[in-house]
């Protein structure tokens, strides 16, 4: 299954990770966990395009301080509640911001930074720019991880996932008028913007993709 379906997800918050945890049969748990599991403790983490809040609150649980930001309002909304009902608040900032708004942080500002299916999302040249802005948002020795959809390696799996991927495309289209895209050669350009990779996960048959970098 293909993750431009959240494009129709993202229209109804509410129905967010219950659909999100059905189109990658259950494999973004299984991110989240892997993520944690690089991010130290008291790590102070910016998570970009927080979505309703899911991994923030995640990382906030084993004593991160997460600043988690998303451009949609109706996300932002479902995230506070999730975040106060979890009584992190002291933990988690929640804030409306885009990619493009990242010149709100000052330099060196965090340990970490996470992606989870945000990129697809963007261009290509939006990919290059936050991904420079995420360089200068992390501290020395600070860690980037990022997942998201990304095209296979050989023909004929670029084939078979563009076929199994067509209805998804067209119906988040037809209900949204957006897209996403498959992030192409994601270690090449997390490299491109001066980064070290040092670990990649792959998730159903590599299609989707977590890439720790340095």
């Amino acid at each position: 299954m293909s993750y431009v379906y959240m494009k129709v997800l993202e229209s109804a918050p509410s129905r967010y990770d219950r659909g999100m945890q059905l189109l990658t049969l259950g494999r973004v748990q299984r991110v989240y966990l892997d993520i944690g599991a690089r991010i130290p403790a008291d790590a102070e983490v910016l998570d970009l395009g927080c979505g309703t809040g899911a991994l923030a609150v995640r990382l906030a649980r084993q004593g991160a301080r997460v600043t988690a930001i998303d451009i949609s309002a109706g996300m932002l909304e479902q995230a506070a509640t999730r975040v106060q009902a979890e009584g992190l608040t002291q933990r988690v900032e929640l804030r409306q911001l885009g990619v493009a708004e990242l010149d709100a942080f000052g330099d060196g500002r965090f340990g970490a930074v996470t992606s989870v299916l945000v990129l697809s999302e963007l261009s290509d040249d939006e990919i290059a720019y936050a991904l420079g802005e995420v360089r200068r948002l992390l501290r020395p020795g600070g860690r980037l991880l990022v997942a998201d959809e990304v095209e296979p390696a050989s023909a004929f799996g670029r084939l078979l996932s563009a076929v199994v991927r067509l209805p998804f495309v067209v119906l988040a289209y037809a209900l949204t008028q957006t897209t996403t895209h498959r992030v192409r050669d994601l270690e090449g350009r997390v490299s491109a913007a001066g980064f070290r990779v040092i670990e990649v996960v792959g998730y159903l048959a590599g299609t989707l993709r977590l890439v720790v970098a340095a």
